[in-house]
């Protein structure tokens, strides 16, 4: 089954065009629309990577969850101990 799809227009310099239409007449993709779409969903990828990694380097300064961390670690302890030992 196919997805939706949605016609949209953007302006692109006319170097990436040109670069565009060579690896699409190389075979190298499908066609422009898969070209595009797949750069487009790579890029959102490395955006979304690049948030979650600012949100944890944010964490890690973060003196309250810190603390909440110590706190689940120290409570949890004993019962990682036990099950360590059942491991063996």
């Amino acid at each position: 089954m196919r997805s939706k799809t949605k016609k949209a227009t953007f302006n692109l310099h006319i170097d990436v065009l040109d670069a565009i239409d060579e690896v699409v007449a190389q075979g190298a993709m499908a066609s422009k629309n898969a070209l595009v779409e797949q750069a487009i969903i790579k890029e959102l990828k490395e955006l979304r990577r690049q948030s979650r990694q600012a949100r944890w380097k944010e964490g890690a300064a973060d003196p309250q969850l810190i603390k909440d961390v110590a706190e689940t670690e120290e409570i949890y302890k004993t019962a990682d101990a036990e099950s360590a030992r059942g491991i063996r």
